[in-house]
């Protein structure tokens, strides 16, 4: 068997606090094949977002290995993209010099990069938005540009934190499509993280259920279907029972959460 494009082994993440470290992730352990699409969902404060950190190289584990391709992750690095839940574009550049920032840091000329840069506009659907800035864009379009602006790096491994929390609820749908679209067209490992469940499951190929901090896996599911995927497929009754079957897993770590009063932010 090939070996995976992502490792955790034994991963242990701990954060001062007031009175002392608390274990935010304890002895967390998984392997991703080349070209997974993986969801991970938990309560508000599991981790998830602190687990997306890590195998970028911007958190430094307490115990235990992050591997890409058989190589320890010691901090960030070309193989990997982040794409955050905002899209933290570069007010003064438009859409192509945004998509291309990393391509000039990089050193590569202004006709490869404009050339890789268009491309990459097209392939996220805003043609002729190129000269645009970002202001003159909807939410949704300039998640497009920040999705684009990850691949313009070619990373092996795209980490998306949450990219569509903030859209509303028809270009969330929209941009999920669209998503899955330009996936299948690059193939990239994914690591994605979301609080939404019927998110999770109409995207991915595994769903990782994390449990309440320190964030463990509860379950690993397999999404059994195929490629590639309609919107109608979420108000399918086997759609339903597999979400409920992952709400299930999270509902009493979420009933405590909301109990106990807990309002952190997820890390």
């Amino acid at each position: 068997m090939a070996a995976p494009k992502v490792e955790l082994r034994g991963l242990h993440i701990a954060f001062a606090g007031e009175d002392g470290p608390f274990d935010v992730i304890q002895d967390l352990s998984l392997q991703v094949a080349s070209g997974q699409f993986v969801a991970f969902v938990g309560t508000s404060g599991s981790g998830k977002t602190t687990l997306l950190r890590s195998v970028n190289g911007l958190l430094q584990p307490a115990a235990g290995e992050i591997l890409i391709d058989g190589e320890p992750v010691r901090g960030p690095g070309p193989s990997r993209a982040f794409v955050f839940q905002r899209d933290c574009l570069l007010p003064w550049r438009n859409v192509l010099d945004n998509v291309t920032l990393s391509l000039r840091l990089r050193g590569v000329s202004r006709v490869a990069r404009t050339a890789a840069g268009m491309d990459l506009i097209r392939l996220v659907g805003l043609r002729g938005f190129e000269h645009h800035f970002p202001h003159q864009l909807s939410g949704g379009m300039r998640q497009r540009v920040n999705l684009a602006r990850a691949l313009a790096a070619d990373p092996d491994v795209l980490l998306m934190d949450e990219p569509f929390a903030a859209l509303d609820a028809q270009t969330r749908e929209v941009m999920q499509l669209e998503l899955l679209r330009i996936w299948l067209r690059t193939r990239k490992t994914v690591l994605f993280v979301t609080h939404q469940i019927d998110e999770a499951v109409y995207l991915s190929d595994r769903v990782l259920v994390l449990s309440a901090r320190p964030a463990r896996i509860r379950e690993d599911i397999e999404v059994p279907f195929p490629r590639s995927r309609a919107l109608s497929l979420k108000r399918s009754p086997e759609f339903a029972v597999l979400a409920d079957r992952v709400w299930s897993l999270i509902e009493s770590d979420v009933m405590s959460a909301l109990q106990g009063g807990e309002t952190a932010d997820d890390r």
